[in-house]
């Protein structure tokens, strides 16, 4: 008998071998985990007679005669196998390995089923020649109707190893399979599922299209459980964690703070800051996600929390992926505290701003302030996370566009919590792919802002096909003059500096015949030279010394500069309210999200927000089809939806980014929220009445082997 985490290479020997050098499967579990991709219909037992061209048919007949034939136009020989059913002839047609091994299975007189396309070709006086190529062979012919009704398994498989050898190791191990069921026989019942052996032998070798929907039924379920119960684990195990309760206090700064806001807050800011208020007065740190489109504020609902810790005794650090947006966040968080962000004997707290470039002076006084307990809340980039950076009390990380950060680097901030783990919040606007699994699987509590604030105006987005219309081209740079000529002032984004050493956007896989990307240095030269003449041109990029980038920046906040052509570090946090248009040239290089955040710049001050999405993209190609979906909804959560279905969910047990190695064989989150949703509250409920599994040892052993070490250190820091 042969177990699931048996090795492979004891179940199948030699063949053992190209199966894990090609596809890297190395035990029979991950074998029978390598599902067929889709699967060839054999088509209709068909009489030799009644075939027809472009048919997929299956014939039953005995081979009559072999012959060996020249290549026409290249050297070596081709197989003519010639088989009959007793009235007509049908010729089989193979080649290269494939011709040597139909000779040495086929010799003359041997019966056996062909499956595979018709090809017909007329001949003088009325005949016809009947071929198929390279068609599918079975000499062991027990069921010849069975056979050829069966759907034939395809599967994903790499060069060198083809997918009847995949087919033919699969059998192998189907019938000496044995294994003990990890779904609970209870749960399997509830759902109508089949046992897990039954669903392994439809997939790789179904009866019927009913075998096959049944089994993906199951095999579906398992994915989503099994995530499910290590999920269910881990937030059951978190609950243990000690964190030190920040409840706040009624006289505080952040009473302070509300009472001096210019504007009223939301309902939707009201019910997530109670939300995260009673998270933070527990025992057990907080692990939430707070989404919410663009401007939609949550920055405001952030500080709120950081005040709520800073007046229990305790800090907050404000996390930003890059120093332009950690200096925004530094500028507006001074700004909106006021004289409460003086600290000392004005009653307030510090702010400290720590970037890996600042001068060294400023350096010493935003560490020592940190590590005093003066500044309250720190504003950082990766620089704080370095070793040396300590805290009197870290409460509160919080982590803005969270998916911009490694684990490890989140992690290293939540051990200079001291005496507990700091509670955690982490903000996007647009979730990224693998933020939408990790939420629709449920390991963080969720918390929305979808109500934007009173004063956003809306914005309007258009694709400008800049290679079929280069007129609308023109219009666009006609409509920055226009939009500065009213006082207002642009953005215009690049995917590259213009240097040598690359690009700061997210331009995917370059096509060998695809032009560079645009790039700021060009394209500033080009607008103040040519349509944008005369008007006052910053430009910013990642390159730039941090004195420089904050003066750039600060010139075109004071309304000093009209245009700021850059890359995308203006891309999250940026908050100019007299920017108006946004022209974001190559908008095709550039990731729905990134778009979506890029646009959000605008609009900001109660102006109308324009956004052009400058392309040379065709029509009705992949990347038109990302622009036309962006240009038609102003929903980041509908537009993470599309980004999901293009990239897929990312390894939700590791650290992968993209779908590429996507741990989910079966199961699509956007197709599939009702499978999870239903895995989700059995799991819950199982890991509830029993935490260790004590009951449940095959599913025990099913996680362990899906938790390998990597897995399982990256959910503890997660």
């Amino acid at each position: 008998m042969t177990r699931f985490d048996e090795p492979l290479k004891r179940a199948l020997g030699r063949t053992a071998g190209p199966l894990e050098r090609a596809l890297g499967i190395a035990t029979v579990g991950e074998l029978l985990r390598h599902y067929p991709r889709r699967y060839a219909e054999r088509g209709e037992l068909t009489p030799i007679s009644s075939l027809q061209h472009d048919e997929h048919v299956t014939v039953v007949a005995r081979v009559a005669a072999l012959q060996r034939r020249p290549m026409k136009n290249r050297q070596g020989t081709w197989l003519d196998v010639e088989v009959t059913d007793g009235r007509e002839r049908l010729h089989l047609a193979f080649f290269g390995k494939g011709a040597f091994v139909a000779e040495q299975r086929l010799p003359p007189g041997t019966e056996a089923m062909f499956s595979g396309k018709v090809n017909v070709f007329p001949l003088q006086g009325g005949r016809r020649r009947v071929s198929l190529t390279h068609p599918e062979y079975e000499t062991e012919i027990e069921d010849a109707a069975e056979f050829a009704a069966a759907p034939v398994p395809i599967y994903p498989s790499a060069q060198g190893l083809a997918t009847w050898t995949i087919r033919r190791a699969v059998r192998t191990v189907l019938d000496v399979l044995t294994l003990d069921d990890p779904l609970p026989a209870d749960i399997r019942h509830r759902h109508g599922l089949p046992e897990l052996e039954v669903a392994l032998r439809h997939v790789h070798r179904p009866a019927s299209q009913a075998d096959i929907s049944l089994a993906h039924r199951r095999l579906k379920f398992d994915e989503a459980f099994l995530l499910q119960s290590v999920l269910a684990r881990r937030r059951q195990a978190a609950s243990a964690w000690p964190a030190r309760p920040r409840p706040g206090r009624p006289d505080g700064l952040l009473r302070d703070f509300e009472a001096r806001l210019p504007f009223e807050l939301t309902e939707g800011q009201r019910q997530v800051g109670e939300e995260i208020a009673a998270d933070l007065a527990r025992e057990h740190p907080m692990h939430r996600l707070l989404q919410g489109e663009v401007g939609a504020g949550k920055t405001v609902v952030a500080l709120r929390a950081m005040l709520q810790v800073v007046d229990s005794g305790g800090q907050a650090v404000l996390l930003a992926p890059t120093e332009v947006l950690a200096q925004q966040h530094h500028r507006s968080i001074t700004a909106m505290l006021g004289d409460l962000a003086a600290g000392g004997m004005f009653g307030g707290t510090g702010v400290a701003l720590l970037t890996g470039s600042m001068g060294a002076a400023a350096r010493r006084s935003a560490l020592l302030d940190a590590a005093s307990g003066a500044a309250g809340i720190v504003v950082g980039t990766h620089a704080v996370l370095q070793e040396h950076v300590q805290f009197a009390d870290l409460g509160l990380v919080v982590v803005d566009e969270q998916h911009r950060f490694g684990v490890e680097q989140r992690d290293a901030l939540r051990e200079k919590g001291g005496g507990g783990r700091p509670h955690v919040l982490v903000m996007t606007a647009t979730p990224i792919p693998r933020t939408v699994a990790m939420t629709v699987f449920g390991d963080l509590e969720v918390s929305t802002l979808s109500q934007l604030p009173s004063g956003r105006a809306p914005i309007t987005t258009h694709v400008v096909p800049a290679a079929e219309k280069p007129r609308f081209l023109d219009r666009t740079w006609e409509r920055v003059r226009e939009e500065v000529g009213l006082g207002r002032q642009a953005y215009i984004v690049c995917p590259r500096i213009g240097d040598q050493e690359g690009d700061e956007g997210d331009l995917g896989k370059e096509d060998d015949e695809r032009r560079p990307p645009l790039a700021v240095l060009d394209v500033a030269e080009m607008l103040t030279e040519g349509p944008l003449h005369g008007m006052r041109v910053g430009v910013l990029h990642g390159k730039l010394p941090p004195e420089e980038k904050d003066a750039v920046m600060r010139s075109f906040t004071r309304g000093e500069t009209d245009v700021l052509v850059a890359t995308t570090v203006i891309e999250v946090g940026v908050d100019v309210r007299n920017a108006s248009v946004m022209v974001i040239m190559d908008a095709d290089r550039f990731g729905v999200s990134q778009l979506h955040q890029l646009r959000g710049r605008v609009g900001r001050g109660g102006l109308p927000g324009l956004c052009l999405l400058v392309s040379e993209a065709p029509a009705g190609t992949p990347a038109r089809t990302r622009l036309d979906a962006v240009a038609a909804t102003l929903d980041g959560f509908e537009l993470s939806r599309v980004d999901l279905e293009q990239r897929r969910e990312g390894d939700v047990l590791g650290a992968a980014q993209s779908g590429r190695k996507s741990s989910l064989k079966m199961l699509q989150l956007l197709r599939d929220e009702d499978v999870i949703q239903a895995a989700r509250e059995e799991a819950s409920e199982l890991v509830a009445a029993d935490p260790e599994l004590a009951a449940h040892p095959a599913l025990r052993a099913e996680l362990d082997a899906l938790l390998v070490d990597e897995r399982a250190e990256f959910l503890e820091k997660t």
